[in-house]
């Protein structure tokens, strides 16, 4: 049986952004988010921008603070307590290889902080040989311990990036769209490089992204969000074979084809994505909904679970 590493109960992220005569409004950024994730699991959450994606991933490490809902860690609820025993188990990958290392810190130091700071070497000798050994597995040298990130292209500061959440022996890992910055030849390499260490480690990782291909190719569950709500999880082989939300069918839609038929006309999703300050009623998708009912635009479904696939529309309710 699969140990249960993560699960998230009702996870709920609201922001209060200012507006006009010192009013303050409140952005649904993360409403009423449950999932699990298995040791060796890889979840993918995918969805627009904007959707609440990397919001989840944050509020889940308590970078952000929850605003209701609760956090467990291998069935402990972390939600409320001190989170510095638990922060050398789980990490973050950033998005951003560029704005998310100090250019002031050479690569050991960056490699090497979160070992000072979790206290977890006896000595510098232990505290450079682990830092080369990371280097190491993540495809760089000794000698690049000395160097700064602008010395380096964009998949090798990525690279750094993976080396510094890997340093401290983590089990789960937050991907908070890791090769989105990457030019494509390099986003293969990144991906594969991370698949071989989540083997070789039992890694868990949360992979959020906007693209699709690359979370069929490295996920084994899918939960796809829109404006703050998961509207549909299942198997990565279900989703993309058989989507059930019109919202999951659209994304699907949108993925560009490589032989693509002149014959074939790809209706993807039309409209933009409404404000999160002001939500529509109902279902939150019905005014860009193919598919909708008069019912749609008045009352929200709720996700509904059948054997390994939840979905929320009415259409399956």
């Amino acid at each position: 049986m699969n140990e249960r590493l993560i699960e998230v109960k009702n996870l709920t992220k609201h922001f209060l952004v200012k507006g006009g005569f010192n009013r303050s409004n409140k952005v649904q950024a993360v409403d009423d988010v449950s999932f699990y994730i298995d040791r060796g699991e890889t979840l993918g959450l995918v969805g627009e921008s904007g959707c609440g994606k990397t919001t989840v991933g944050r509020t889940l490490l308590r970078l952000y603070e929850p605003t209701k809902g609760n956090i467990f860690y291998k069935g402990k609820d972390i939600t409320k307590v001190n989170m510095k025993p638990f922060r050398n188990k789980m990490q973050i990958i950033f998005q951003d290889p560029y704005a998310s290392l100090d250019p002031r810190m050479t690569v050991g130091d960056i490699v090497g902080e979160p070992l000072d700071i979790n206290k977890t070497f006896k000595s510098q000798k232990e505290r450079s040989d682990r830092v080369f050994e990371i280097l190491d597995l993540v495809g760089l040298s000794n000698e690049h311990a000395r160097r700064y990130p602008h010395e380096f292209s964009g998949g090798q500061r990525q690279r750094i990036g993976i080396a510094r959440a890997l340093s401290v022996r983590p089990d789960f890992i937050v991907c908070d769209e890791p090769v989105s910055a990457l030019d494509v030849s390099i986003q293969a390499q990144i991906i594969n490089l991370m698949k071989e260490i989540q083997e070789s480690m039992g890694l868990a990782y949360l992979f959020v992204a906007h693209d699709l291909g690359v979370v069929e190719h490295v996920s084994e569950r899918v939960s796809v969000m829109y404006l703050g709500r998961i509207v549909e999880s299942a198997p990565v082989r279900e989703i993309f074979s058989d989507p059930l939300h019109p919202y999951t069918a659209g994304l699907l839609d949108s993925i560009p084809a490589a032989y693509p038929s002149p014959r074939r006309v790809r209706a993807g999703i039309i409209g933009d994505v409404p404000s999160p300050v002001n939500l529509p009623s109902g279902c939150a998708f019905h005014p860009r909904c193919p598919r909708a009912m008069p019912r749609c635009s008045v009352e929200r479904p709720s996700l509904v679970r059948s054997g390994a696939r939840s979905v929320s529309c009415w259409l399956h309710g």
